[in-house]
């Protein structure tokens, strides 16, 4: 998979596809990850890519002509071009393993108040929001869909079960998780994490997820099969 973002900010790209896990995909040739830098296909002697919105009204936005040079330049066949924006569809992780289909997705980083709405009408596929509030600039929303899909990826996180078993991937938040020592400052691990007992070990993860859900995200559970399994475990565990 190849990601191309259309930026104003290419050193923020940079340091994000340096470092961590994405970082060492990225370098083991796992997924690609480019920037577009808009100001060079600007031809205003000043490199300046924004304008007044026509009818008025505050703040700036981004033009057509960079724009349209910019995905003429690198969108191809089997293109995917993303807007982040406030307006668009929200993010969650079942877009994400959508979007990991794809072999190539560029995104639009938004910046000032947006962007003239003829480069959505000729280029965009889809808008996407990364939740209910607005941001400075789009680089941040570009990257956090960038780690959400790039992790999915074969032999992006090292191992398979890394991506199933967290939070949002079977429609549950997730359990909550221990490690060593069993005993730290008068709090302990749940004994049943120390039995070895492999099946009441997995029933009690599953339980304490559907429990963490609806305690946090209720409106994530729709099946009434769940709330089910839930009042039967809650018996066993409680």
């Amino acid at each position: 998979m190849k990601f191309d973002i259309i930026t104003l900010f290419p050193e923020l790209i940079e340091v994000y596809s340096k470092n961590g896990i994405i970082g060492r995909a990225i370098e083991n040739d796992l997924f690609q990850l480019n920037y577009v830098y808009l100001r060079d296909f600007s031809e205003d002697k000043h490199k300046k890519v924004d304008d007044y919105p026509y009818g008025g009204g505050p703040g700036m936005l981004l033009k057509p002509e960079p724009m349209f040079k910019a995905l003429d330049a690198i969108k191809k066949d089997n293109s995917y071009i993303i807007y982040l924006s406030p307006k668009g569809n929200l993010f969650n992780q079942r877009k994400a393993k959508e979007l990991s289909k794809k072999d190539h997705i560029v995104l639009i980083a938004g910046h000032y108040e947006g962007i003239d709405e003829r480069i959505i009408e000729r280029y965009v596929d889809e808008e996407i929001s990364m939740g209910d509030y607005v941001l400075t600039s789009g680089e941040l929303p570009a990257l956090m869909l960038i780690d959400a899909v790039g992790r999915l990826l074969p032999g992006v996180l090292g191992s398979d079960e890394s991506s199933v078993e967290e939070s949002h991937s079977n429609n549950l938040l997730e359990y909550p998780q221990y490690t060593r020592p069993e005993r730290y400052e008068e709090l302990d691990v749940p004994e049943i994490l120390l039995s070895g007992h492999h099946k009441n070990i997995e029933e009690w993860r599953y339980f304490k997820a559907i429990e963490t859900t609806l305690n946090r995200r209720p409106d994530m559970i729709k099946d009434e099969k769940i709330i089910e399994e839930y009042n039967k475990l809650r018996k066993k565990f409680k």
